[in-house]
């Protein structure tokens, strides 16, 4: 195996890694809120399960890139690619947005989300405000995967 497709591989995994620890956190976070809030009233179980889920979305986009990345190399069948050693840096540099955008903002949003879960169990019927604020954080992980499925776009084998 070439250095080349090394690193190309090391920032699929970098991608998925880093932005799957940032939504690990993030629901952690979450989570520990939902079950606080359960424990008073099982009931709310339905409203605040979608806060408690939304911080899992940076982890998908992380996937996302490192699948990209490896249909790019052609990794699951056919030819595989062999990248010279600058054009493994290239899509190792590419996945770093989706990576650490996903990171920051997985930990950000599962705590947004918590103070959402705590809003939702006295104010069941606002349930729309703290997914808006929610999905403002969201924006930057998705800033994130635009800016790497731009830069892999960009990158020839």
């Amino acid at each position: 195996m070439s250095l080349g497709l090394t690193l190309a591989i090391l920032g699929a995994a970098l991608a998925v890694f880093i932005a799957g620890i940032g939504s690990a956190i993030g629901i952690g976070i979450a989570g520990r809120a939902a079950s606080g809030v359960m424990t008073e009233d099982p009931s709310k179980f339905g409203i605040i399960l979608p806060l408690g889920a939304l911080a899992g979305t940076q982890g998908i986009y992380g996937f996302l890139s490192g699948f990209l990345v490896i249909l790019k190399l052609g990794l699951l069948g056919g030819q595989v690619a062999e990248p010279t050693v600058q054009q493994g840096l290239q899509i190792m540099f590419a996945c770093f947005p989706v990576a650490f955008a996903g990171l920051v903002s997985g930990i950000h949003q599962g705590k947004v989300c918590a103070s959402g879960i705590y809003m939702v169990a006295k104010q069941p019927k606002d349930m729309t405000k703290p997914l808006v604020m929610a999905a403002l954080v969201e924006t930057y992980a998705v800033l994130g995967l635009l800016a790497t499925v731009l830069l892999l776009n960009g990158i020839k084998l």
